[in-house]
C-alpha cells in the first residue's frame, strides 16, 4: 500500500486535503469519485525526505547581509574593515534599490542568449552576475548560483524569492528544467514577461487618465456641493425669491452633509465588506469560485482562460518534444497553472488517461474551451500531436491578439461611459444652479415681475 496526499473538491465547491493509503493512483481516484470528490492533485508521499516542506533560505539569512558580501567596488567585501562615509551612503542607497520587472526581463533575455550559445548554468550565471548593476538582484542571483553549484535546480532557489519572481515565471523555469528543455522555457519566459509588460502598459494607458479624470470630477462634485451650493442657496434666501434649486441638487447636498456627519458608518461597512470578500477568497471554496469567476468574468474572462490554456499547451509541447508521454507532460506542465478550475480539469485528464479514456474530454465538458481548440487536439491524437500542438499554439496566439484588440475597443467605451455618467451628474447638480444664478432669472421672481 502506498501513501498519497490528495487535494479534491466536493460537489459543494469545498476543497479538502488528506493523506491516505491506496494500492495505486487509479484506485484512489476512483475511490474519491465514488465519494463525490473531484481530485485536483494527487501526489505520492516520498518517505526519503520527511522534510519535504518549503525550506528556509540555506545560503543567506537576510538580503541585506548578502548585499554587504556581494562582489562590487561599492561595498567592501572584508567584514572587519570599517566603511568610509561614502561607502556607507552607497550601501544605504543600495539597500533601497527595488528589483523591477525590467531587471528580471534583462536577466532572462541574457540567460536565454547564453544558454542558446551552449553555456552551462554556472558559467551563464557567473557571466550575468558580473554585468548586473542592481545589487539587491545581484545578491539573489549569487544565491541562485550557490544553489546550482550545490546541485539544486534554478527554480528551487527562485521559489525562496516568490515575492521577486512571479509564480508563473518560476514554474515556466521549473517545467524547462524537469523536461530538459531549459532554453525553450527561457524563451517562453521572455515572451511571458514581454506580453505581461505590454498588457500592463496598455491597461495603464486606458485606466490611469480616466481614473484621474473620474477622481477630479468626484472632488469637484463634493467641493461644489459643500461650498458653491450653500452660497447659491444663501443668495436665493437673501433676495426672497420663490425659485429653488433643483431637487436632485438639494438631495445630494443633504446626502453629502449626512456622509460627512456619519462618515464612520460607511467606512466601517466598506471595511467589513472588503475584509469579508478577502477572507472568503482565501478559503478553499472561495478560491475555487473566484478562479471560476476569473474565467467567466465580463471583458477579461476569455483572455485569462486563453492565456492559461496557451501557457499549458506550450509547456506540454516542450515536454512532448523531449520524449515525455502525455500523462507525464500534463503532470509536469500543470506547474505553470495556478487556477484551481484548470488544475481540476488537468487532474481529470490524468485520471482519464489512467482508465483508458480521452484526456481531451474534461476540457470539452468544462465548457471553457472552444470547439476549435479541442478539435485540433483530437486531430493531433490521430495524426501527429506535437505538430498539431504547434499549430494550436499559433492559433491561440492569434486568438489572444483578437481578444486583446476587442478588449482595447470595449474597455475605453466602458470607462468613458462611467466617467460620462459622473460628468452628467456633475452638470445637473453643480453647473445647472450656477447657470441659473448667472442668467439671473430668479431676480424676476424675487421682485414679483
Amino acid at each position: 500500500m502506498a501513501t498519497f496526499m490528495y487535494k479534491a473538491i466536493t460537489n459543494k465547491g469545498v476543497v479538502v486535503k488528506n493523506k491516505v493509503e491506496a494500492e495505486n493512483k487509479v484506485s484512489l481516484i476512483n475511490s474519491l469519485k465514488n465519494n463525490n470528490l473531484m481530485p485536483i492533485s494527487i501526489e505520492q508521499v516520498n518517505y526519503k525526505s520527511k522534510n519535504n516542506q518549503k525550506k528556509q533560505k540555506k545560503n543567506i539569512t537576510n538580503i541585506q547581509e548578502r548585499i554587504q558580501k556581494v562582489n562590487t567596488t561599492q561595498v567592501n567585501r572584508k567584514e572587519n574593515k570599517v566603511l568610509t562615509s561614502r561607502e556607507k551612503i552607497n550601501l544605504y542607497f543600495t539597500k533601497a534599490q527595488k528589483i523591477t520587472t525590467r531587471d528580471i526581463m534583462i536577466f532572462t533575455q541574457n540567460f536565454y542568449l547564453l544558454k542558446k550559445a551552449n553555456f552551462n548554468n554556472i558559467y551563464a550565471l557567473n557571466t550575468i552576475i558580473e554585468s548586473t548593476e542592481n545589487l539587491c538582484f545581484k545578491a539573489i542571483l549569487e544565491d541562485i548560483l550557490a544553489g546550482v553549484e550545490a546541485g539544486d535546480n534554478l527554480y528551487t532557489t527562485m521559489e525562496y524569492y516568490d515575492n521577486i519572481f512571479p509564480y508563473i515565471y518560476i514554474n515556466i523555469i521549473k517545467v524547462g528544467e524537469l523536461s530538459g528543455a531549459l532554453t525553450n522555457s527561457l524563451e517562453q519566459a521572455v515572451k511571458y514577461l514581454d506580453e505581461t509588460s505590454a498588457l500592463n502598459r496598455k491597461l495603464k494607458g486606458i485606466f490611469i487618465p480616466n481614473i484621474i479624470q473620474f477622481i477630479l470630477l468626484i472632488v469637484l462634485l463634493f467641493v461644489g456641493t459643500l461650498f458653491a451650493i450653500p452660497a447659491i442657496q444663501g443668495v436665493f434666501e437673501e433676495l426672497g425669491t420663490k425659485d429653488t434649486l433643483p431637487a436632485i441638487t438639494l438631495w445630494f447636498k443633504d446626502f453629502v452633509e449626512l456622509l460627512i456627519k456619519y462618515w464612520y458608518i460607511p467606512t466601517i461597512l466598506l471595511f467589513i465588506v472588503i475584509a469579508s470578500i478577502l477572507y472568503y477568497i482565501k478559503t478553499p471554496r472561495g478560491k475555487y469560485n473566484y478562479d471560476y469567476f476569473k474565467y467567466k468574468m465580463p471583458i477579461f474572462g476569455k483572455l485569462i482562460f486563453a492565456l492559461d490554456f496557451s501557457r499549458l499547451m506550450k509547456a506540454m509541447l516542450i515536454n512532448l518534444k523531449n520524449g515525455a508521454r502525455i500523462q507525464e507532460a500534463i503532470e509536469v506542465s500543470k506547474n505553470v497553472i495556478q487556477n484551481y478550475v484548470m488544475l481540476s480539469i488537468l487532474e481529470n485528464s490524468i485520471n482519464n488517461i489512467l482508465v483508458g479514456k480521452s484526456w481531451i474530454e474534461p476540457f470539452e465538458e468544462s465548457g471553457l474551451t472552444t470547439p476549435m481548440m479541442t478539435e485540433m487536439l483530437e486531430i493531433g491524437m490521430q495524426t501527429d500531436l506535437t505538430e498539431m500542438m504547434e499549430k494550436l499554439i499559433d492559433y491561440m496566439d492569434i486568438d489572444i491578439d483578437n481578444i486583446m484588440n476587442k478588449i482595447m475597443k470595449v474597455l475605453p467605451q466602458v470607462v468613458y461611459a462611467i466617467v460620462g455618467v459622473v460628468l452628467i451628474f456633475f452638470v445637473i447638480v453643480i453647473l445647472v444652479p450656477c447657470v441659473q444664478v448667472y442668467m439671473g432669472n430668479f431676480l424676476f421672481s424675487a421682485y414679483e415681475m
